[in-house]
């Protein structure tokens, strides 16, 4: 049977065993063995699965994934998300749509110590729904926000998927994580726009909460310095080059359990839920890893990159356009695909064509993660409308979602700047030479 022929009979046969319920790594990694068996044999395959299998989880470069993993368990069990948010509450709670403002603010330091925007939601959702209930906030603008600020989880450094990213695309982790630090930045800044263009239109969305003194300020500042401090410390250390991303994460995995026992929040039993719940979400993310490397091989052993890239050289478009599709792609799987399973799952699709395009490979991976974001609050699925959804039953789905539309808007401007103006995302990485 000609290559391509049976990569697309494959490609369905994966898009029939997620749509039957199978997981993602395993449906990826039964595809890709299969396809594999058909175009060299059986034995090849099997040793190639085999090596896969024992030869991923021992790699040294992975071993950042769950150290940070467990940096964000220490963090989101320990107390901290509370002190972020009510720290961003006491400096922005008076205003209008002030406990919005906190929430995006609480979001985007929380993101700095987690990495994960389903985390970040499910967190905010319990810190900061009540408080926004309490004040007679609107459910559609309270949900909105937590829906929105935790998106922020996967482009704030440190993040998993970007990692994950950096492994299959082969491209430096320190300098993909500054890349998403000003984009992150100017994130957390239009989501505040956002929520004061709508408390504006319509007040009663957002009414203001209390005012606080000085000195209320001053104390909220300092209860969370050392969250702000570990953040300088783990980031700061990979731009200067002091350590590498994979020390990085040990030093914050350590600074979180430190800060956590400091602030007498760490019990032997949240401890060892840490530990649990990290072996769980490390043991997922590996075997989607594994599937995703195996039907990665089965796609370079059928020249399916090539093939599409060829292709896509023959068209009578721009580049510009061709990423277009390729971002629109992406908004479709949003639909139907959580963020890790579509970075593993399209990645060793398209990266070979953004490289013959001549696109850099850090915006890019940027630009994908923004448009992952995206996907995370757009109907008719949006993971993180669910999660909240799952916490807050008593809101209808319908709310929750015309909550989260103005957001959805500002997310998709942000996206065409980024796009149209690399330099916001590359330019910080490109300083790190200085240094090293």
């Amino acid at each position: 049977m000609d290559p391509i022929t049976l990569a697309i009979l494959i490609m369905i046969l994966l898009f029939a065993l997620l749509a039957v319920g199978l997981p993602i790594g395993f449906a990826m990694g039964v595809t890709g063995f299969l396809g594999s068996s058909l175009l060299i044999d059986f034995d090849a395959a099997l040793s190639l699965l085999g090596q896969t299998a024992f030869e991923t989880p021992i790699t040294y470069n992975l071993s950042i994934v769950p150290l940070f993993i467990l940096m964000g368990y220490f963090a989101s069990n320990s107390g901290l998300s509370a002190a972020l948010f009510n720290a961003c509450n006491t400096w922005l709670g008076h205003r209008r749509g002030g406990l919005g403002l906190a929430t995006i603010g609480g979001c985007g330091a929380f993101a700095a110590v987690c990495g994960s925007s389903l985390a970040t939601a499910a967190t905010m959702t319990q810190v900061a729904l009540p408080e926004m209930k309490r004040f007679n906030y609107a459910d559609s603008l309270s949900t909105g926000a937590i829906a929105a600020g935790g998106t922020i989880g996967i482009l704030i450094p440190p993040s998993v998927i970007l990692v994950l990213y950096g492994i299959l695309t082969e491209t430096n982790i320190g300098e993909l994580f500054l890349a998403g630090f000003i984009p992150g930045i100017l994130l957390i800044l239009v989501f505040m726009l956002t929520i004061s263009v709508v408390t504006r239109l319509n007040p009663e969305l957002g009414p203001r909460g209390k005012k606080t003194t000085f000195r209320e300020k001053m104390l909220a500042i300092k209860s969370v310095w050392g969250t702000v401090a570990l953040f300088i410390l783990v980031i700061g250390g990979i731009y200067t080059g002091i350590f590498s991303p994979e020390e990085a994460a040990g030093i914050g995995a350590s600074g979180a359990l430190l800060l956590a026992l400091i602030a007498r929040t760490m019990t032997w039993t949240i401890f060892t839920n840490c530990l649990m719940e990290t072996v769980r979400t490390s043991a997922m993310i590996f075997t989607i890893l594994i599937g995703a490397i195996l039907f990665n091989n089965f796609l370079v052993l059928s020249a399916v990159p090539d093939a599409i890239g060829g292709w896509i050289e023959g068209l009578a478009v721009s580049k510009m356009a061709i990423l277009v599709i390729i971002l629109l792609i992406y908004l479709v799987l949003g639909c139907a695909l959580d963020a890790l399973a579509m970075i593993l799952l399209t990645i060793p699709i398209f990266f070979p064509v953004i490289q013959k395009l001549g696109f850099d490979p850090i915006w890019f991976g940027i630009v994908i993660v923004m448009v992952v974001e995206l996907g995370l609050i757009t109907p008719p699925v949006g993971m993180n409308v669910f999660i909240i959804k799952g916490m807050a039953q008593e809101i209808p789905l319908g709310r929750i979602y015309s909550g989260v539309m103005p957001f959805v808007i500002s997310l998709i401007l942000l996206i065409i700047l980024i796009v149209m103006v690399p330099e916001i995302a590359t330019w910080l990485p490109s300083t790190m030479s200085k240094f090293n």
